[in-house]
């Protein structure tokens, strides 16, 4: 009888192992070879930074619960750090990647494993380079499946697809960049959009470089679109398709139809297509362009991939695919800011037992951030090609303008007890100067620059708007917040109306992000739990405005508990 009680025992704590195990997940580990790669795009040929020799970079696959150890060795003369959009990194802030915030860039020849585990999340997230605008040809697809046997909230796809949208620029992006820092200029704009690399036929000779999705009849594809444009809000569609929206930046949704997608840069959506039940003897172009209100200079051209349904000829049935009529679909005007805060609008957690919305319903500190651009002084004995030829274009989040350190991290000044050499905690939590934000602009648009963040205690309960500003222009800025999801409680357009506008807030079933795109000549309010020890960015995803330094940083201190506080970085970490 004992032996049957042994075996039984042993059963049930073999069992429950494999399900702990299970629910653990398992180590993944991969490389990232940083190298030189010749490509010829628009008829070019140019040398490109990219990971393995791929562009766009390798798909990062794990479920939820495991861990990643990606290996980055570095290649090239460029400095390179790898930043994992999205990931919430719980107490592994040494693996978030932004360059002199949460380490120093790898440098030539040198390598580091990027370490964290996947706690809580699933869906569709991306990783790409944190360091100047490296992005525009390093990044690649993220994707975290669900825990074995757990189901999707939706139907399961037939097939998952990720589909990434890129800028191109047939010059040296790093170029771009340091002419317009230099010349206190926009940049000039890329010469094509991408999907997963490839311009479409839209493009001087780049038939043969379209992006082609062959699809059979009567199935369900998940389709992962990921927004990896450097500068550019995108519209997508599919000609005479519907797709249902069922997930944003790896966070469920209650299910919605569409037939244009609005993506910010580093944004994630995941959509359902429904192919049609019977061959349609059609192929059908699928396009992206992109949204914008601003008055720079933007790339407004349109990337075409194609939609192709497999057909198999019978024999008394033979139809040729390049004999069959291309449907062309239309999308919204450019500056369509009506439909982008329609869309927006759509979205709502599933706030249900299994995925709970946990928004904070108490709030201990609230901010009110200004985010926008500005100017700096030119130089003197240099005529600048800013707003004017005596000033340079500048961004800032409440009129400052965000300094980098270039000989150390914040996070490791900060975990090192060095910080007061390198930032101060004196980052305005409202504007200094208070002026009618979404109106007439104030003569002076000159910004102050500083390495200045807010200090919140573990545990935190924020809130915080983000209010768009005039200066120089009316458009959208996709905030990105590291290190945490948040919940868009509230936005609307105009100045923010701190007795009306909280009354209306959505404390119910508000979507998780971690970006969001404040709307042009308006505001978006936010809140999270400030639950994660560490130092975390928070920026503008167009590249140009983080490079004129709209961005600041949190530093969220360490809690009581041994499980509330960051540990050591790890030995291999790279040295500035």
């Amino acid at each position: 009888m004992w032996v049957l009680h042994y075996l039984l025992v042993t059963f049930l704590i073999t069992i429950t192992y494999g399900i702990d195990a299970a629910s653990a997940g398992i180590t993944r580990h991969y490389t990232f070879h940083i190298q030189l790669k010749n490509i010829t795009r628009l008829c070019k040929t140019k040398t490109i930074v990219a990971v393995n020799g791929k562009f766009p970079g390798p798909k990062v696959t794990a479920r939820e619960g495991d861990n990643l150890q990606i290996k980055v060795v570095n290649h090239v003369s460029n400095n390179i750090s790898i930043h994992w959009h999205g990931i919430r990194q719980l107490r592994s802030g040494w693996a978030d990647g932004p360059s002199y915030v949460t380490q120093c860039p790898i440098q030539t020849g040198q390598s580091y494993v990027y370490n964290f585990t996947i706690i809580g999340q699933r869906g569709t997230l991306w990783w790409h380079a944190h360091i100047q605008w490296m992005r525009a040809t390093v990044y690649g697809p993220l994707i975290i499946l669900p825990k074995l046997h757990q189901p999707y909230p939706f139907p399961k796809p037939y097939k998952q697809i990720p589909i990434i949208f890129g800028e191109w620029f047939n010059a040296d992006p790093q170029a771009v960049v340091q002419q317009a820092l230099q010349t206190g200029a926009g940049p000039n704009a890329s010469d094509a959009h991408t999907f997963n690399g490839l311009p479409g036929p839209l493009y001087n000779c780049s038939t043969k470089e379209t992006y082609k999705l062959v699809v059979k009849t009567g199935k369900t594809y998940l389709l992962q679109l990921i927004n990896a444009a450097l500068d550019d809000e995108l519209f997508f569609i599919i000609a005479n398709h519907t797709l249902t929206v069922v997930e944003a930046d790896a966070s469920y949704v209650k299910p919605f139809q569409t037939n244009i997608v609005l993506l910010g840069p580093g944004q994630t959506t995941n959509v359902l297509l429904k192919t049609k039940p019977i061959y349609p003897n059609a192929t059908f172009y699928m396009l992206a362009r992109p949204y914008f209100t601003g008055q720079g200079t933007i790339d407004n051209t349109t990337v075409a991939g194609i939609l192709k349904y497999h057909h198999k000829p019978t024999s008394n049935h033979f139809n040729s695919s390049k004999n069959l009529p291309v449907i062309k679909p239309s999308l919204p005007p450019i500056n369509s800011t009506s439909y982008a805060a329609n869309f927006t609008k759509m979205f709502r957690s599933l706030a249900n037992s299994r995925f709970p919305a946990n928004v904070p319903k108490i709030v201990d500190k609230k901010f009110f951030f200004t985010v926008g651009l500005g100017t700096n002084p030119c130089p003197k004995n240099q005529t600048c090609q800013g707003p004017t030829n005596t000033t340079k274009f500048a961004a800032a989040i409440n009129n400052v303008s965000f300094i980098l350190p270039n000989t150390t991290s914040l996070l490791q000044s900060y975990f090192s007890g060095m910080s007061k050499k390198v930032f101060t905690t004196n980052f305005p939590s409202t504007p200094v100067f208070p002026f009618n934000y979404t109106g007439v602009p104030p003569n002076n648009t000159m910004v102050s620059r500083g390495t200045k963040v807010v200090v919140l205690k573990y545990n935190t309960t924020v809130e915080l708007v983000l209010q768009g500003t005039s200066i120089l222009g009316i458009e959208t800025h996709p905030i990105h917040l590291h290190g945490y999801n948040f919940y868009v409680v509230g936005q609307g357009f105009g100045n923010f109306d701190p007795t009306r506008d909280p009354k209306q807030y959505n404390l119910v079933d508000p979507v998780e992000r971690n970006t969001i795109n404040v709307p042009s000549g308006g505001w978006v309010a936010i809140r999270f739990l400030a639950d994660n020890p560490g130092v975390w960015f928070m920026h503008c995803h167009i590249e140009i405005h983080l490079s004129w330094g709209l961005t600041m940083a949190w530093v969220v201190l360490d809690g009581d508990l041994p499980n509330q506080k960051l540990p050591p970085p790890p030995s291999d970490f790279p040295k500035c």
